[in-house]
């Protein structure tokens, strides 16, 4: 018996073993050498050295307040633009809010954003968000200074560099550049530019919010500059009663487009960034708490934010000062800018392998119950037919956190994996294009579209 099993299980193992090298771009490469942490540094101070950037704080001066950094940030954004050969479209974006718990009376919240256009997909959008905004511990005082360093000065610095560095390149798709307002408010800056998103007709597969991305000096006392989290929803906040109960029976609670975009940058961190490793957490958001990904998750936009591993609860939401030796304050001193700069640099190749990737398949369904072998089915958008050079088919044990096997199939759109059980493995399916960049991997069925 024991050498029958034996016989059993190199017959299995050998059918699993079809994993497919994932293709290594230099271009890619290169462009995650170029995050600097000197400039970085650069934008942080500047954005501290206006005071207080509260969403209720002061417009008109040219020195302190909301209003004179978003001006600041446009005119980085212009400045990249000029040096570009305007290549991109350099905007304010926004709305007035009010009757809100802490936005009481009418207060324009104004985005910034720089939109570097695709050349062969404008429809569909990758994005990178960072927040203008800072706070103190009481969130309606809008004078006291709020230096707003990590949070989110560090974020923002993060969007500003991408900018610098991808304008320099041409993309299939269309990346955003967004500087985000009135996150600690509410996320109204996120809800604003998600609706118009939809109104502009942006396919936005995917938001990366960056959210306090430089401290390494954590409350529980670790300090550690090797590690960034990941945040990505389980399940999608649009999905209907009907798309439940499917998923209830066909699976999906960890495959949302969120979290295989989750999947997606660990895989590139692995390969671009040198000693980083990315932590997916399975959370929407840290316990009880919010970002600017929610709202654009909220109308069905695939997003997630990234950050650093620890948080220093000493440096976020507090009033400057000192109490029992203890520095409370949101200072440009917790930063380690080399650390922000790993950071940005994994935005900058998410960002760059999305835009050069095709789309990701739509419509992928998925069938073989009771029988032998599994079978998949998939389509492409029209645009980007001419640019696959294929599909490669992926699955993974349910208990597992990554996708472990794939096989490339060819220019098809449907494929069979004989003697893989249906009922044993979660499935999905990526686009590859001619010149080797692939799209995240889409689980079949609602769970898991990227449309």
């Amino acid at each position: 018996m024991k050498h029958k099993f034996l016989i059993i299980l190199i017959s299995f193992s050998s059918t699993l073993s079809v994993a497919s090298p994932v293709e290594y771009h230099q271009k890619l490469a290169a462009i995650a050498k170029q995050a600097s942490a000197e400039n970085l540094q650069s934008s942080v101070q500047t954005l501290v050295n206006f005071g207080t950037r509260h969403t209720l704080s002061e417009t008109t001066s040219s020195t302190r307040g909301i209003g004179a950094a978003r001006r600041w940030v446009k005119k980085q954004f212009d400045n990249i633009n000029k040096n570009c050969h305007h290549c991109m479209n350099v905007e304010f974006q926004g709305g007035t809010i009010s009757a809100e718990k802490r936005i009481p009376d009418a207060t324009d919240v104004i985005n910034v954003l720089a939109i570097k256009k695709g050349k062969t997909d404008p429809s569909r959008v990758v994005l990178i968000s960072g927040d203008i905004d800072s706070r103190v511990t009481d969130p309606m005082n809008s004078t006291s200074d709020s230096p707003g360093a990590n949070d989110n000065a560090s974020g923002l610095a993060a969007v500003i560099e991408s900018a610098r560095i991808l304008s320099k390149y041409d993309f299939n798709a269309t990346i955003v550049f967004a500087g985000l307002s009135g996150e600690e408010q509410g996320l109204f800056g996120g809800k604003l530019l998600a609706a118009e998103a939809k109104k502009r007709g942006w396919h936005i597969i995917a938001v990366l919010n960056n959210d306090m991305i430089g401290n390494i000096s954590g409350i529980d006392g670790v300090i550690d500059n090797t590690h960034a989290r990941v945040f990505s929803e389980g399940t999608r906040a649009v999905e209907t009663a009907k798309e439940a109960r499917i998923r209830r029976f066909t699976g999906g609670e960890v495959d949302s487009a969120s979290r295989n975009l989750a999947r997606y940058i660990d895989q590139l961190a692995d390969q671009y960034i040198d000693n980083l490793d990315v932590m997916m957490i399975y959370r929407l958001d840290r316990f009880g708490r919010g970002g600017h990904h929610r709202p654009f998750n909220q109308v069905g936009y695939p997003g997630v934010r990234i950050m650093e591993a620890h948080e220093n609860y000493n440096r976020q939401h507090q009033d400057i000062r000192t109490e029992k030796g203890i520095a409370y304050g949101d200072v440009i001193s917790g930063i380690n800018f080399p650390y922000a700069a790993k950071l940005t640099a994994l935005n900058m190749v998410t960002l760059a392998s999305m835009a050069w990737a095709p789309a990701p398949p739509t419509h992928v369904v998925l069938s073989g119950a009771v029988s032998k072998d599994t079978h998949l089915k998939w389509q492409q958008p029209e645009h980007d037919k001419t640019k696959i050079k294929g599909y490669r088919v992926y699955w993974r044990e349910t208990t597992s956190p990554v996708w472990q096997f794939s096989k490339d199939v060819g220019n098809v759109n449907e494929a069979t994996l004989e003697n893989i059980i249906i009922d044993n493995y979660f499935f999905g399916v990526s686009s590859i294009s001619k010149d080797g960049f692939e799209s995240p991997v889409v689980f079949p069925g609602a769970a898991g579209a990227f449309e």
